[in-house]
C-alpha cells in the first residue's frame, strides 16, 4: 500500500513539473514574442465572438422552433378536444360498459389526429364522484408517471389547455415533450381528464444540427482568423526583426550594416529613416574614433617627448638642489619648490602614458599566484609617512587562511595604494578600516574611512579622469587626479570590480575585487561594499590618532605567506601610478 501511496506521488510531482514547464515555456513565449501575443490576442477576441453569437442564434433558433411547435400542440389539442367531447355529448351510452367501449374506440382515433403522433391518457378526475365506475385508459401506461400532480390539478381547476414540457424517456436517453391537458364530459362517468403527450425529438434533432453547423462555421472562422492573424502579425513583425538584427549588428560594431528598402510603405520610410540614422551614426563614430586616435598618439608621444628634457631638467634641479644651502633664502626656498614641482610633473606624465595604454588596448597583465594579504600589506608601509602625518589610524584586519590570487602585484599593490592614500587624505583624522577576505572564487580588499563622505552624484563620477568633489580641497598628497581612474582600469584588467559607497558625513568605501583565477566570472564579492550600520562611527581613543606604526600590522611570516616581503618596491620602469584619488 505505501509503495502504491509512493508510486501516486511520485507520478504526481512529474506532472505537476511537466505542467509547470509548460506554463514556464509558454509564459516565455508570450513575453518574447510580439507576433504570438497578437496572433493569441485576435484569437481570444475571436472565439468569445463566436461563442457569444453561437450562443444567440442557438438560443434564438432554440426558442423560434419551440413556439412553433408549441402552437402546433396546442391547435391541435384543442380540435382534438372539442371532436372527442362532440362526440361524447352525442353518443346514446347510457351503461358503464358502453361509456368503457366507446372511450376504448375513440382512443386510437385520437392518438392518430397529431401531427407526427402522440399519446392519449384519459383519466377519471379526482373529484369526480360519479357512481359509475369507468376504467382510466392510456395508449403508454408505461408514460403516465409523466402527467404531474401539478398538471392534474391546474387541469381541473379551470376550463381551456393546460400545457407542461417534460423529458420522455427513450432507451438510456431522454427527448423533449409537452404534456397537455383537459377536461371533456364523459356521459353517465362525468368529469374525465384528457391529456395529450409530444414529442419534440424531430425539433431537437434540428436543434443539434443547427448547433453542430454553428459549431463548425465558428472552427472553421476562428481558424482563419488565427492564420490570417498570424500571417498579417509577421508581415508588420518581419521588418522590426530584421532592424532589430542590423540594430544588433552596428552595436557589434559592424557600421556598414543597412535595412533593404522595398515599396514606399510605413516600414519602407521606417528602414530609410533607419539607414539614414546609422550612415550619421557611422559617420560621428568614425570621427570620434578618429579624433580618439588623435588624442591618444598626442598624449603618448608628448609624454614620450617630454622624458628626455624633463629628465636635464631634473638632473639640472637636483643639482642646484644638493648647492641650496650656499643659496639665499629666496633660492633656497625656489629650488625645494622645483624639486617638488619635478616630481609632480614626472607622477603626472607617468599617469597620463599608463592611461594612453589603457586606451590602446596596450595594457599587459603580468599575472602571477600571489597572497593579497601581503600585497596589502606592502600598500600599507608605502602609506604609513602620510598617515603619520595626517594623524589617522589604520584598523587592519586579515583572514588567517591564505588569500590567494592570480594578480600583477605591481598593479595591484598601485591600487591598494591609492584607495588607502584617498582614504587617509580625506578621513579628517579619524580612523580607516582595511579589511582582506576571500571565498571560492574571488579575494577582496575593503577601505573604510569615516570622513567628510560623498554625496551619490559625486560617486557617479568618482572614478572619472581629473574630477574631484571639492575643487576648493587642496591637494596635501601629491596626486594627479588620475589615481582612481587608473585603479578602475587596473581592476577591469584583472577581470576584477573597483566598487565606492559614500554618504555625506559617514565617510566612504572602496571595494576591489578579484577572480582567484583567470577565466572566473565574478558573480559576488566576499565583503559586502556598504557598511551593515553606515551611521555608526568608530569611537578611536585620542591616543589612537597617532600614527600608527609598522608593529601594529599583522606578521605576515607568521601567516605563513610566500612572495615579496612588504615594502619592496618595482624597478624604475614600473613607474606606480599617483598615490591620490580624484576625491
Amino acid at each position: 500500500m505505501r509503495r502504491r501511496s509512493r508510486r501516486v506521488a511520485l507520478a504526481v510531482r512529474r506532472g505537476l513539473r511537466r505542467v509547470q514547464t509548460w506554463v514556464r515555456g509558454g509564459v516565455g513565449a508570450w513575453r518574447s514574442s510580439i507576433q504570438l501575443r497578437v496572433t493569441s490576442t485576435a484569437l481570444a477576441i475571436g472565439v468569445l465572438a463566436v461563442v457569444v453569437l453561437s450562443a444567440y442564434l442557438s438560443g434564438t433558433i432554440r426558442d423560434g422552433l419551440f413556439d412553433q411547435r408549441i402552437d402546433q400542440v396546442l391547435t391541435e389539442s384543442t380540435r382534438s378536444a372539442a371532436q372527442a367531447q362532440a362526440t361524447l355529448t352525442s353518443t346514446t351510452a347510457s351503461t358503464a360498459p358502453q361509456v368503457q367501449q366507446l372511450l376504448n374506440d375513440m382512443l386510437p382515433a385520437l392518438q392518430a389526429g397529431g401531427s407526427g403522433g402522440r399519446e392519449v391518457f384519459l383519466w377519471r378526475s379526482e373529484g369526480n364522484d360519479t357512481p359509475v365506475a369507468v376504467l382510466d385508459i392510456s395508449t403508454a401506461p408505461q408514460l403516465s408517471s409523466l402527467v404531474t400532480q401539478s398538471l392534474r390539478e391546474a387541469t381541473t381547476e379551470g376550463e381551456g389547455l393546460r400545457w407542461q414540457s417534460v423529458a420522455i424517456p427513450q432507451g438510456k436517453a431522454t427527448v423533449p415533450g409537452v404534456m397537455v391537458g383537459t377536461t371533456v364530459e364523459v356521459p353517465v362517468a362525468g368529469t374525465f381528464e384528457m391529456y395529450f403527450l409530444y414529442s419534440f425529438e424531430p425539433e431537437q434533432q434540428t436543434l443539434s444540427f443547427m448547433q453542430r453547423v454553428l459549431a463548425i462555421a465558428g472552427g472553421v472562422l476562428i481558424t482563419f482568423l488565427a492564420v490570417s492573424t498570424w500571417t498579417l502579425a509577421r508581415q508588420v513583425v518581419r521588418p522590426v526583426q530584421r532592424a532589430a538584427q542590423v540594430a544588433e549588428r552596428l552595436a557589434d560594431g559592424h557600421l556598414d550594416e543597412r535595412l533593404l528598402v522595398k515599396g514606399t510603405d510605413e516600414m519602407a520610410t521606417l528602414a530609410r529613416s533607419f539607414n539614414e540614422m546609422a550612415a550619421s551614426l557611422q559617420d560621428q563614430i568614425q570621427r570620434l574614433d578618429a579624433l580618439s586616435t588623435v588624442q591618444r598618439r598626442f598624449v603618448s608621444d608628448v609624454s614620450h617627448e617630454l622624458r628626455t628634457p624633463l629628465t636635464t631638467v631634473r638632473m639640472a634641479s637636483e643639482m642646484i638642489y644638493d648647492s641650496r644651502e650656499g643659496f639665499d633664502p629666496v633660492v633656497k626656498r625656489s629650488a625645494e619648490l622645483l624639486v617638488t614641482q619635478l616630481d609632480r610633473f614626472e607622477d603626472l606624465l607617468a599617469d597620463l602614458l599608463e592611461i594612453s595604454r589603457f586606451d590602446a588596448g596596450a595594457a599587459i597583465l603580468d599575472a602571477e599566484s600571489l597572497d593579497l594579504r601581503d600585497v596589502v600589506s606592502s600598500a600599507i608601509d608605502q602609506s604609513m609617512s602620510l598617515a603619520s602625518r595626517k594623524g589617522v589610524w589604520l584598523s587592519v584586519t586579515f583572514d588567517d587562511e591564505r588569500a590567494t590570487a592570480d594578480m600583477d602585484r605591481r598593479r595591484v599593490e598601485r591600487v591598494v595604494r591609492n584607495l588607502l592614500v584617498n582614504a587617509i587624505e580625506y578621513a579628517d583624522n579619524g580612523p580607516v578600516e582595511v579589511r582582506v577576505a576571500k571565498s571560492e572564487t574571488a579575494v577582496a580588499v575593503h577601505v573604510r574611512d569615516y570622513g567628510i563622505g560623498m554625496a551619490k552624484d559625486q560617486v557617479a563620477h568618482v572614478f572619472d579622469r581629473f574630477w574631484r568633489a571639492d575643487p576648493a580641497r587642496a591637494r596635501t598628497s601629491g596626486g594627479t587626479g588620475l589615481g582612481l581612474a587608473i585603479s578602475q582600469e587596473d581592476a577591469l584588467l584583472h577581470g576584477g570590480w573597483l566598487d565606492v559607497w559614500g554618504r555625506p558625513g559617514l565617510g566612504a568605501a572602496f571595494r576591489l575585487t578579484l577572480p582567484r583565477r583567470a577565466g572566473i566570472v565574478l558573480s559576488s564579492s566576499p565583503i559586502d561594499l556598504e557598511p551593515e550600520r553606515p551611521s555608526d562611527v568608530i569611537d578611536v581613543d585620542a591616543r589612537r590618532h597617532e600614527a600608527a606604526g609598522p608593529s601594529s600590522l599583522p606578521d605576515i611570516d607568521d601567516l605563513d605567506t610566500p612572495g615579496p616581503r612588504p615594502g619592496e618596491r618595482g624597478t624604475a620602469d614600473d613607474h606606480d601610478a599617483s598615490q591620490e584619488g580624484n576625491r
